[in-house]
């Protein structure tokens, strides 16, 4: 007999009364995702985290006192096993951007919550990252890439049947790494996807972050969407 999978323990971080009971009863029901709890700012999000078993966290930006991205910056260095979903009002390329920087999973519009806040939970959990659809816009460039004026056009993202012709920075085999890197695969699946050893994905990986003059897999991924190297579940949703 199978042992059922424990729920997602989501604490949710919003000043704002209504829109967290939005939120709670949004989710109230759904298989597999479990509200452990609410916070109207941040040092209450920080607390309850240390008190309280938190698997996803769904963060305002616009909180009184220390804002979302500051939460996440602090939860990322207190909790790293806890996942942030930003859900915000806020479009600007620069603010999401930010947002990944500090750790952010995933990236919703307030907007967008009926649609996608449930499937960008799951996401979050499993490792993938969730980004607004056509909203990088051209902030992604301060990452570095190309520095600040890519010298190509953006490209179209590339097709299930496999990687794009690699016309950028990186290799093939680079790009296929960094679309495993976006789907939330692991290095030992990537190895084993790949028939290459977990240590050769590691050195792709450490060349990917090198050449594309970024510090982590989350920075790396946003520039990838932002060439037209690679998709991000977020980014093909309605």
């Amino acid at each position: 007999m199978t042992a059922e999978r424990a729920p997602i323990r989501v604490l949710v971080v919003d000043d704002h009364r209504l829109f967290t009971q939005a939120l709670e009863l949004l989710l109230r029901g759904e298989d597999g995702i479990q509200v452990v709890g609410s916070a109207e700012t941040g040092e209450e999000a920080l607390e309850l985290c240390r008190t309280t078993p938190v698997d996803v966290a769904l963060v305002d930006i616009d909180l009184p006192g220390m804002d979302g991205i500051a939460v996440t910056t602090r939860l990322q260095s207190e909790r790293p096993d806890v996942r942030v979903v930003v859900i915000t009002a806020f479009q600007q390329p620069d603010v999401i951007l930010r947002a990944v920087r500090a750790g952010a999973s995933g990236y919703i519009m307030k907007t967008d919550v009926a649609d996608s806040l449930v499937d960008a939970i799951r996401l979050a959990m499993a490792g993938s990252m969730v980004l607004p659809a056509g909203k990088l816009g051209p902030a992604v460039s301060v990452t570095g890439a190309w520095g600040s004026s890519p010298p190509v056009e953006r490209q179209p993202a590339r097709s299930a049947g496999g990687p794009r012709r690699a016309d950028g920075p990186l290799s093939e085999r680079e790009i296929e790494i960094l679309q495993a890197i976006a789907d939330g695969t692991s290095t030992l699946e990537m190895a084993e996807a790949l028939a290459i050893s977990e240590h050769t994905v590691r050195t792709h990986v450490k060349r990917i972050l090198s050449k594309l003059e970024v510090h982590s897999k989350a920075e790396a991924v946003m520039v990838g969407v932002r060439l037209g190297l690679i998709r991000t579940g977020g980014a093909e949703r309605p």
